[in-house]
């Protein structure tokens, strides 16, 4: 993998391929800019080296139609915020007039294409969308790690017609995370909670032998609870999710799950909450975060911890009621100074932004998603294009 500074990048017309996909409230003002900010020192840095910089981003799932509401014209006005120099945001991605522009740039110029998801060739990793993308650079840089797990054309395909460079964010998350999977200083402790348990399976399992402890909380702690057969009184997820769970072996001592939770009526109408073992939920409770004694237990843990990972809040954070487990495992991760401390995934830097502590953490990585999936498989397709 070639390294941006390994680059003449003097007089070029330099090809970024950014993730901007932030998110915005219904004021049209975002709600986080992380993604931003951390590739600013990249595109500063090919502003003092005279490039001229072009960047490529999506925004939202346009699914290859134009989407008025995701067009990327707020984006621009965010960078040329950071940037302290405009940043014009063009009508496409492709096409003759983009590429004439982009000869006519000065060195010290940005530009921001339009959302290449408009476009159906870029989910499709298209060769022809590749290399219309290509047209607009003589070299491309490689900087949206948090898309490096999708084989789209702006991430795989480009590398056909450029030569290719990773950029700072990019470097630095890859050699983070190989670094977590190679050589962590143990004791190494993973936390894991949020949602989306099919995609946390075979990381599990992948960072189960280099871990000294995982810590669940979240929906996915729920889900392995009533796989289990402790939460008694809800179905099984699918058959599929069901299957993937029993694969990993929960009688290994490195693995501890809630032993007390927060519990709801699902439907929330009537406000209580009530503590207990997962246990004795009811059929019309909903669990909503972990309890008192799992989150004495997880701050003990994390007090001899050499290492921190985390991937996922512990609770339904966004509501104060529930956002005690996340908050109090954010507090005891940020006080301990003697750890290396790595998060991921957007919802986990959302409750942790929310409780004023991302600060406290050595690395925070721009992709959750490609973040388990470097973990599990090792490569990613965004990576394997630059090689």
């Amino acid at each position: 993998m070639k390294l941006l500074k390994q680059a003449d990048v003097k007089g070029k017309r330099v090809l970024v391929r950014c993730d901007f996909n932030i998110s915005f409230d219904k004021k049209g003002e975002s709600t986080e800019n992380f993604r931003i900010e951390e590739t600013i020192s990249t595109i500063k840095y090919l502003i003092e080296n005279n490039a001229k910089v072009i960047l490529l981003s999506h925004l939202g799932r346009p699914e290859g139609k134009v989407v008025g509401s995701l067009r990327l014209d707020k984006v621009a006005k965010i960078l040329s915020g950071f940037l302290k120099k405009e940043v014009r945001k063009l009508n496409n991605s492709i096409g003759n007039s983009i590429v004439s522009y982009t000869k006519r740039m000065k060195e010290g110029d940005v530009i921001l294409l339009e959302n290449v998801q408009f476009h159906k060739g870029e989910i499709d990793n298209d060769p022809n969308y590749a290399k219309e993308l290509s047209k607009n650079g003589d070299i491309f840089v490689m900087e949206a790690f948090g898309q490096a797990h999708r084989e789209y054309a702006s991430i795989v395909s480009i590398n056909k017609y450029l030569p290719c460079y990773a950029g700072f964010l990019f470097e630095k998350e890859v050699e983070v995370i190989s670094k977590l999977m190679k050589s962590p200083e143990h004791p190494f402790v993973v936390v894991m909670g949020g949602v989306k348990i099919d995609t946390k399976v075979e990381p599990i399992r992948k960072i189960l032998p280099v871990s000294d402890h995982i810590l669940f909380g979240g929906e996915i702690a729920n889900v392995i609870l009533r796989v289990k057969g402790i939460t008694v009184n809800k179905p099984l997820p699918s058959l599929e999710i069901t299957e993937m769970v029993k694969e990993i072996d929960f009688t290994n001592s490195k693995i501890h799950l809630p032993f007390d939770v927060l519990a709801s009526l699902e439907q929330r109408n009537e406000r209580y909450v009530r503590c207990g073992a997962p246990g004795t939920i009811r059929r019309e409770e909903m669990i909503y975060d972990i309890g008192p004694e799992t989150i004495l237990n997880f701050k003990e843990i994390l007090k001899e911890a050499k290492t921190i990972l985390w991937n996922g809040p512990l609770g339904l954070y966004e509501e104060k009621e529930f956002e005690n487990g996340t908050k109090e495992i954010a507090q005891s991760i940020a006080e301990n100074n003697s750890a290396f401390r790595v998060i991921g995934g957007g919802d986990t830097i959302s409750a942790v932004s929310k409780f004023n502590l991302l600060s406290s953490f050595n690395h925070v990585s721009t992709g959750g998603g490609a973040m388990l999936d470097f973990i599990a498989k090792g490569e990613l397709p965004g990576i394997k294009a630059l090689e």
